[in-house]
């Protein structure tokens, strides 16, 4: 039960009418983030950390993570109105919610769409809340080699389970890694790859890179599309609420499945966008009625969402106990952390406890607060999509220059965002990933650190990552999640070997 009294003594951190106040301008924020094309929880939290550098730590993330809050939910607003995901993880949520606003229940499909966000959410917090401070305490028995296992089984995952093909992951990695590794060597005070540029002393700041890869990459990409808004009004009142939330009390398997397929979807690192696909799938195999899938059915509107909101929440639970972020969003806050003096990882819930609990407090606040804000001024979201998207796009790369000036008020920052926006609008034409950049880029550091504090111990050899059971079983399943894509192409095409004889006969 000491999780209970320190989630009561977290409340008590997180309202604070101080807090309250971030929180509420977090939720707001977020929601526009959503809706705008071009921005995402990712872009928008990297876009405004600068902001919070003169708060309390506290502060400053309960009001980044009610950005992210905000961000999820706002982004099923523009997937049902006007069939443009504002998030990528909305995408699978455009399938059945704009159909639904085409025939005139764009109020029903927005009101599930916030219902099962807000459901998926807490149930992730909720595994937080208890699963959180027992992983951290096993976590305290880590040592160099237990951590460089996790981290490589982080890498690895995102290799294995990643739905862009492996190469492509993999090269983002690298990149990553050859980022990370820019600037003083921690152990041998060496200069690594600087080219006598004095302001790459201290390598790449994440969140220049993190501001320019998202914000100006996205923005740099919608531009040439030409993006137009063209949707449906809403606008939602009790009574369709109170009707919807009837119908949808019908749905608690469909909850269930969803939040299961969240959760595991955030804490590995699958992140939020394959949870909502993945989710959205099995209601559809599951469904008695399959083919109405895609035109206005009020499931394919509550798996995607569910899941994920669950995905994004629950992201943050290796985030904090184990230093491991389990989406982008997440890398973004733990590099956040890092700037405030604060170590994500075990000993967090031991040396910042008020902190930890202020903030899993406000998660539930945060949640609360945005399925209110969400609906009751639907009408007011929708209506900022009708400023031309000519105006929106210059304002928010003037926002990026601003924040990226703000990290270290040099002008270098500036343009090294304006390269690194080069680099994210070319990723993304090329359709390489990004997430796996910014996780070698956040994390590159504490893997290379925990590697050679690992080399040290054992005095080269590389036996210490099978030295004991934890370190040993967490290494071998890396590998096999490094291996898996092989796995499954050396399986499909044994299958087709074994296919061709049967169709030439």
């Amino acid at each position: 039960m000491d999780e209970i009294q320190s989630l009561v003594q977290g409340f008590g951190i997180a309202m604070t009418w101080q807090n309250l106040v971030f929180m509420l301008v977090g939720i707001t924020l977020g929601v526009l983030i959503g809706v705008l094309p071009g921005l995402g929880g990712a872009n928008g939290v990297a876009i405004l950390l600068p902001l919070t550098f003169s708060m309390n730590p506290t502060s400053a993330i309960i009001m980044l993570s009610c950005i992210y809050w905000g961000a999820l939910f706002g982004g099923a607003i523009t997937s049902i109105l006007f069939n443009i995901p504002g998030e990528p993880w909305s995408v699978a949520t455009t399938f059945d919610g704009y159909p639904m606003a085409q025939q005139g229940r764009a109020a029903q499909a927005l009101t599930a769409a916030f219902t099962s966000s807000f459901v998926g959410a807490i149930f992730a917090v909720l595994l937080i809340t208890f699963l959180a401070p027992l992983l951290a305490k096993f976590a305290l028995k880590f040592g160099p080699a237990e951590f460089f296992a996790v981290q490589l089984l982080t890498f690895c995952s995102f290799v294995g389970m990643s739905k862009e093909p492996p190469a492509k992951t993999i090269a983002a990695m690298m990149l990553g890694f050859a980022l990370a590794a820019v600037g003083l060597d921690a152990v041998t005070g060496t200069l690594r790859m600087t080219f006598d540029v004095p302001e790459l002393l201290k390598g790449f700041d994440f969140l220049i890179a993190v501001i320019g890869l998202f914000g100006i990459g996205e923005i740099l990409l919608t531009m040439e599309e030409g993006l137009s808004f063209k949707g449906k009004s809403a606008k939602i009142n009790f009574k369709v609420v109170w009707q919807t939330w009837g119908e949808l009390i019908k749905h608690w398997k469909l909850f269930l499945r969803s939040v299961a397929v969240g959760c595991w979807m955030g804490i590995t690192p699958g992140g939020a966008t394959p949870a909502s696909f993945m989710s959205y799938g099995m209601a559809r195999r599951m469904s008695k009625e399959p083919n109405e899938f895609g035109k206005g059915r009020i499931e394919g509107v509550v798996a995607p969402e569910t899941a994920a909101h669950a995905a994004g929440t629950s992201a943050l639970l290796p985030m904090l106990t184990l230093g491991i972020p389990g989406s982008p969003t997440a890398a973004v806050l733990l590099g956040g952390l890092l700037i405030w003096g604060l170590q994500p990882g075990p000993m967090l819930f031991v040396e910042q406890k008020e902190f930890v609990w202020g903030l899993i407090a406000s998660m539930y606040i945060g949640n609360i607060v945005g399925l209110i804000v969400v609906l009751t001024t639907v009408p007011w979201w929708a209506a900022i999509l009708r400023i031309p998207f000519s105006i929106i796009g210059p304002v928010i790369i003037v926002i990026c220059a601003i924040g990226a000036y703000t990290v270290h008020s040099s002008m270098f920052d500036v343009i090294l965002m304006l390269v690194f926006g080069v680099l994210g609008y070319l990723f993304k034409k090329l359709k390489y990933p990004m997430a796996p950049l910014v996780l070698a880029l956040v994390l590159g550091d504490m893997a290379e650190s925990s590697f050679r504090q690992a080399m040290l111990l054992s005095q080269g050899s590389l036996g210490i990552f099978w030295g004991n059971p934890l370190a040993g079983s967490i290494t071998t399943l890396a590998l096999v999640m490094l291996v898996w894509p092989m796995i499954g192409a050396l399986k499909n095409y044994y299958r087709a070997r074994e296919a061709a004889p049967r169709t030439a006969a």
